[in-house]
């Protein structure tokens, strides 16, 4: 659910704004608003140091990881601005040795036709009068004409590959010849000069890590004051969005709190000199800040609807109602027990190693590894075998035939969703803003929960109706009159009927539409987990076939022992492509029906500000 919020309007002396601030952060209750704040000049300097910062930080955390031992042993800087000062003044160093070594590597390879020589006897042949000029040309064309360059000047071969000849010729500087080749600047250097520059400025690059690692000691200093400098940037914010008064003596902010600890800060304003404040619920106008506040199962799905956007206050938070539909498509899509185990097997690793800060990941992936191992179970799925088959037709369980029945049922769900999303939306509405404001949305979703009643059940389960209410039952049809009159006359009962009964035949026309293409999105869930489920069986038969255990095995022997390496080798590598490409579609295609199909047709509205009070770091 959304958590109610309390607006304050704070008017102070702006003498007393930076330390008002400071002791809203100390408490960590209280949201300002910033908006349509514009940095100055003398603020851009502080979003490139912040920005600096954290690129320092997320380098030196990497570095540390992947360097614990070197790090351990190094010494700490004093503090966070002198590590990041050496940190700074060792990457300007890596960044210009890794230029230096890239190019020296190209010039390697540029040179390597020219083969071993020594510049400086080129330098004292030059000295002499000889001078070396050097070419490359086509093989066809220095075939062709070497001979006839060989009448004026000397012309050495030095190097020849399928398609081009590098040579030299011995000419004045100056001379102009008319050889058709292309005459390349002399090389200041050979190859094995230019690799071993090379590999010197590799060895520098490698000298530096062990600055980095003193630079990776002082990493919780170097992130302290990265959070020092963007509190500053919180407070220049802050003031700069706040309004002056009083020919700018004072300074009116706006703020926001959790209605229900609002008490603790209105403690503190009464304790704070010289602050006059105004405390009121929000309205429709304000622009509230969201925070969420679900169970314990619903708080593991904000995740996924923070990938798309919060939801408005003053509207209905859709978490705890999208979740079990997503972990249940998750499972539908994967739709294999022995994927959904390694899944599982993933966020329980996430979950004891990971920390704090994957917490609300791990259980994430533990619930929709989880529930695709039950229903892989229930379709008779693992690793692409079938477990009625495995088990033998002695043994007799409710297994469901997924390629065969779930078509309809993944319809079915679509259904279900829609009409529970409709049914969301009507309820709230109607709560919150009267029955009459609903009245044809009502009307349609009497149509279209009678259609699927009286006509959908018996067609979904065979045999299935309820008494009394089938597609030729006079309930039915009353059912159906209700929601005409209601969607086509009362969709509004301010305006007059004729406007309304024009209006209701287009929305009927747009509510048909719509809902066809939502319900039709859903096949989607059955598409994916058949695909999925057929690569694994032919993954399965790629590796018997190829290996050729698919005949059995007659007796043990070596050539045996390699045909189940090999057939093992195809399983992994092919199970490994199918489970990476089917829990990317598992995870995407779920979202894209919550987020369109069913936030649509719960009257979903996004916000775009989340509850973010000031607070310490350590806070």
């Amino acid at each position: 659910m959304i958590v109610k919020m309390s607006r304050y309007d704070f008017v102070l002396l702006a003498t007393q704004s930076e330390d008002f601030i400071a002791r809203l952060r100390d408490l960590g209750l209280v949201d300002i608003t910033t908006l349509g704040w514009e940095p100055r000049e003398q603020d851009r300097q502080l979003l490139t140091d912040i920005e600096q910062y954290r690129k320092a930080v997320d380098f030196l955390s990497t570095f540390a990881a992947e360097n614990d031992s070197l790090v351990s042993s190094a010494k700490a800087y004093a503090s966070g601005k002198e590590a990041f000062e050496r940190y700074s003044d060792v990457m300007q160093r890596r960044v210009a040795l890794q230029g230096e070594s890239q190019r020296l590597r190209k010039l390697s390879e540029e040179l390597e036709p020219w083969g071993e020589f020594s510049a400086a006897d080129v330098a004292k042949l030059a000295q002499g009068g000889v001078v070396l000029r050097y070419f490359t040309t086509q093989s066809s064309v220095f075939d062709a004409q070497s001979a006839e360059w060989g009448n004026e000047h000397t012309v050495a071969e030095i190097c020849r590959t399928s398609s081009s000849v590098y040579f030299v010729v011995v000419a004045s500087a100056d001379e102009e010849l008319s050889f058709d080749a292309q005459e390349v600047k002399m090389p200041q250097m050979d190859y094995v000069a230019a690799r071993e520059a090379a590999d010197e400025a590799d060895a520098q690059l490698q000298a530096l890590d062990a600055e980095f690692a003193c630079c990776a000691k002082s990493l919780e200093a170097l992130k302290a004051e990265a959070a020092a400098l963007q509190q500053a940037l919180q407070s220049v914010k802050i003031v700069g969005s706040a309004e002056s008064a009083a020919d700018g003596k004072l300074v009116v902010m706006e703020g926001w709190a959790d209605k229900d600890r609002s008490a603790e800060v209105d403690a503190l304003l009464e304790e704070y000199p010289n602050v006059v404040y105004i405390k009121r619920d929000p309205v429709e106008e304000d622009l509230t800040p969201v925070k969420l506040k679900n169970n314990r199962f619903a708080r593991i799905f904000e995740l996924i609807g923070g990938l798309y956007a919060l939801p408005k206050y003053g509207t209905l938070d859709l978490t705890p109602f999208f979740a079990p539909f997503y972990m249940l498509f998750f499972a539908i899509c994967l739709n294999d027990a022995g994927y959904g185990a390694i899944i599982f097997l993933a966020g329980l690793a996430l979950f004891f190693k990971g920390g704090p800060k994957m917490r609300q990941a791990s259980l994430f992936t533990l619930f929709c590894g989880g529930a695709t191992v039950l229903f892989g179970l229930y379709t008779g799925s693992l690793f692409g075998m079938s477990i009625p088959q495995m088990l033998g037709p002695n043994v007799s369980l409710p297994f469901l035939d997924f390629q065969k029945d779930f078509f309809t049922w993944a319809l079915a769900l679509g259904v279900f969703q829609i009409v529970f999303g409709m049914l969301l939306n009507i309820c709230f509405k109607a709560r919150y803003f009267g029955i009459s404001t609903v009245l044809g949305s009502l009307g349609w979703f009497i149509i279209v929960l009678s259609g699927c009643l009286a006509a959908g059940l018996p067609m979904l389960i065979e045999g299935c109706e309820i008494p009394g209410f089938t597609t030729s039952s006079t309930a039915f049809y009353v059912a159906l009159g209700i929601g005409a009159v209601l969607m086509l006359f009362l969709n509004n009962i301010h305006r007059n009927p004729i406007m309304n009964f024009a209006t209701g035949l287009w929305d009927t026309y747009n509510n048909i539409s719509g809902m066809l293409s939502d319900v039709l999105s859903y096949i989607r869930l059955f598409a994916i987990g058949l695909s999925g489920g057929v690569l694994a069986q032919v993954f399965n038969s790629l590796a018997l076939g190829m290996t050729g255990l698919d005949a059995g095995i007659e007796s043990f022997s070596v050539g045996v022992v390699v045909q189940i390496i090999a057939a093992s080798a195809i399983l992994l590598i092919g199970h490994g492509i199918n489970l990476f490409m089917s829990t990317i579609s598992s995870f995407v295609h779920p979202m894209r029906l919550t987020f369109v199909e069913f936030y649509k047709n719960a009257g979903f509205e996004m916000s775009s500000r989340q509850f973010e009070p000031l607070k310490n770091e350590e806070k």
